[in-house]
């Protein structure tokens, strides 16, 4: 799955905000994920976080699992800018 949403909107802040609400570094974040198959290094992630990279679908599933949060949750307030 190589889908990547369109970098219309900045999730940057959601995705930062919801890894801090779990108290996780970059770094724990990143090999959680390495260690359910997505291959996401510190520096790629810091750069969603930046809102300089597209995230894939692939990626904000497993975060999903992780934070145990809704869709919704990484789109909060997209839709007002």
């Amino acid at each position: 799955m190589n889908q990547k949403l369109r970098r219309d909107r900045n999730m940057g802040d959601n995705l930062r905000r919801l890894r801090l609400e779990k108290d996780i570094s970059q770094e724990k974040l990143c090999a959680e994920l390495q260690r359910r198959g997505c291959d996401i290094g510190r520096s790629t992630y810091a750069k969603y976080e930046a809102g300089e990279l597209n995230i894939r679908v692939s990626v904000i599933m497993e975060l999903k699992k992780i934070y145990k949060c809704t869709y919704d949750d990484f789109f909060d307030g997209l839709e007002t800018e």
